[in-house]
């Protein structure tokens, strides 16, 4: 697949793409299967009709109460899925977006790259991300159908899901950084960039460099490294680390190769 190929442009949706179609161990991730994008609380009537057509059947939401409270998921009258998250706050502990927590007595670019790195350090632990990563993995194993995986800004807490879906199932770390970085060319790169902008400086001030938005509202490859290499220093590997804190034992991974891989 190419990049083209992944990204379904849409009007009031951002990031919204394919995240299949990767070499993995035993072949291919199908494609049309494991969809990945922002909030949909802007969609228009054609971003629903366009959803619609994928026959999504599972929605996993990784977004807290606040935030499923502030900016609501609008759906297609004829979605029957099934929409799947963990209660409680699953980033800041006010509610507000992984990519707005790290905006706090943020000024300048470097200061937003060193807050983006320190935040994906403790992500893999938070109790209520951590929830719905289970449920994911969970939906993946025994759910027939597509799914799709989201969050706010579909970059963060959705990249760090999707980058341990490819690790496991044998996505060559490459091909698993380069579907992270999509983020930040995937659509109306522009249009994404100022929703967030009105999100961050609404929270945290005017003073906020230009860049620093950008940064905040992008993806690097040190971020999701970060988060990798702590879970590694922590748990030996990314495998243990899925057995122990998201249940995904031998039994349930083959489940999900099964499923997604062909």
């Amino acid at each position: 697949m190419t990049n083209d190929d992944r990204v379904i442009p849409m009007e009031g949706i951002h990031n919204f793409r394919d995240y299949g179609g990767y070499a993995a161990r035993g072949g291919i991730l199908r494609r049309g299967t494991l969809w990945r994008s922002g909030h949909h609380s802007e969609a228009t009537a054609a971003d629903l009709d366009k959803v619609h057509a994928l026959d999504i059947r599972t929605v996993i939401d990784l977004r807290g109460d606040s935030e499923r409270a502030h900016n609501p998921c609008l759906r297609h009258e004829e979605f029957a899925g099934n929409v799947l998250y963990h209660p409680g706050e699953t980033a800041g502990s006010g509610g507000e977006a992984a990519h707005e927590e790290a905006a706090r007595e943020v000024r300048t670019a470097d200061e937003a790259h060193a807050a983006m790195v320190r935040l994906y350090e403790s992500m893999p632990w938070r109790p209520m991300l951590v929830g719905t990563y289970r449920l994911m993995f969970g939906a993946l194993a025994d759910r027939e159908g597509a799914s799709l995986l989201h969050c706010l800004a579909g970059k963060d807490r959705t990249g760090l899901g999707a980058g341990l879906l490819h690790h496991l199932l044998g996505v060559h770390p490459d091909d698993a950084m380069a579907d992270y970085l999509l983020t930040n060319s995937a659509g109306n790169i522009e249009a994404r960039i100022a929703a967030g902008a009105r999100h961050v400086r609404a929270g945290f001030g005017q003073e906020m460099d230009e860049a620093a938005i950008r940064t905040l509202m992008s993806v690097h490859p040190a971020f999701l490294d970060t988060a990798l290499d702590a879970i590694r220093q922590r748990h030996g590997s990314i495998d243990a680390y899925a057995r122990d804190v998201l249940d995904v034992d031998d039994a349930r991974l083959a489940r999900i190769e099964a499923r997604l891989v062909g």
